[in-house]
């Protein structure tokens, strides 16, 4: 999820960790650690001269269950040698600070793969993406709760009963509305086999996902022999059916078998894309996993890149929204989450 709300759970589990003991404290080096599995595209950039794999080495072995592992031990030594001089000399062991930084770590990945940008969990042993897709990458319902507790339970003293029962409400809550989203996810995939089945839609497989910033509207996407399909559905609509399906072609003006570049995007894509031709030289590469801002345009793709031919390889160049203003595509979001 977004950097904010993994700062959030990061400081929770120093918290959880070693609250009682260091106070404040627990809760920076928690975000710290949280924050360190998002580094991965700090140094993506660093280690791939082209852009396609270091956009691809993001959520990669940075994320994985062995990293958080391996990671633990390093800055458990690392932060318990920082900690550990003076006043506050064995006040802590260096098995706390491993346990704080594994679950700030661990965690990280975890509440990633409920996205539906997808965590190789299992890197480097598997190149497989987890990826639920019950919550957005970014949910304000699932954040700002969260943080309000954290915020308000450093005004406890460390020792405090009170400090604990605000921690509590921030997990509490958090994993409540996760729990809501992966209740919603299943009804919104009933929902989705009901409208294929009404549509006459014969389906080789589907994904659906919500929208950015909620969890009621909702984007669906079908693959069949020839082409995709793709409409969307508001809880708050009349009749409970994702309508209107809108055809996109399979459009391929660039192959897997031209370029391995194409065939590790569709992986990183899970197959769901299209490659247009712009001129001799540029592509545009439509990851369709991700809404459309007009259903009626496929090359309006929230997440799209754009390729152009660098030796015998594609590169890609830096990524540009698809939309001039932000207060228009909330505006536009607002009015269809409302329901038709």
């Amino acid at each position: 999820m977004d950097s904010l709300t993994q700062i959030v759970l990061g400081a929770a589990c120093g918290e959880a960790i070693l609250g009682k003991k260091i106070g404040n404290k627990a809760l920076l080096f928690g975000a710290i650690g949280g924050t360190i599995p998002d580094l991965d595209v700090i140094i993506g950039s660093w280690l791939y001269g082209n852009e396609i794999d270091a956009m691809l080495f993001h959520r990669g072995f940075m994320h994985s269950i062995l990293f958080s592992v391996i990671a633990a031990f390093l800055l458990g030594w690392l932060f318990y040698k920082i900690y550990n001089s003076g006043k506050r000399f064995n006040t802590t062991t260096q098995k706390d600070w491993i346990n704080l930084c594994f679950w700030s770590l661990f965690t990280h990945p975890i509440l990633d793969c409920f996205t539906p940008y997808g965590t190789q969990l299992f890197a480097p042993f598997s190149n497989y993406r987890v990826a639920l897709n019950n919550i957005a990458v970014v949910d304000p319902l699932y954040t700002l709760p969260f943080l309000i507790c954290m915020l308000v339970l450093m005004f406890y003293k460390r020792t405090t009963f009170r400090r604990r029962i605000w921690l509590k409400w921030g997990i509490g809550i958090s994993s409540l509305y996760m729990l809501f989203t992966l209740c919603n996810k299943l009804y919104i995939d009933s929902v989705f086999k009901k409208s294929l089945r009404d549509s006459e839609i014969n389906d080789m497989r589907f994904s659906t996902q919500p929208a950015i910033f909620n969890n009621i509207l909702w984007y669906g996407i079908v693959e069949t022999e020839t082409s995709y399909f793709i409409s969307d559905y508001s809880l708050l609509d009349t009749k409970r059916r994702f309508l209107n399906f809108r055809e996109i072609p399979k459009q391929r003006d660039l192959k897997p078998s031209e370029f391995k570049d194409i065939n590790d995007l569709a992986w990183f894509s899970n197959q769901y894309y299209s490659v247009y031709k712009l001129n001799e030289n540029e592509y545009q590469y439509n990851d369709l996993r991700y809404p459309l801002l007009d259903l009626d345009n496929p090359n309006t793709s929230v997440f799209s890149l754009l390729l152009y031919k660098d030796k015998n390889r594609l590169n890609m160049k830096p990524f540009k929204p698809k939309f001039d203003s932000l207060g228009d595509v909330m505006a536009s979001l607002w009015e269809r989450i409302k329901g038709i």
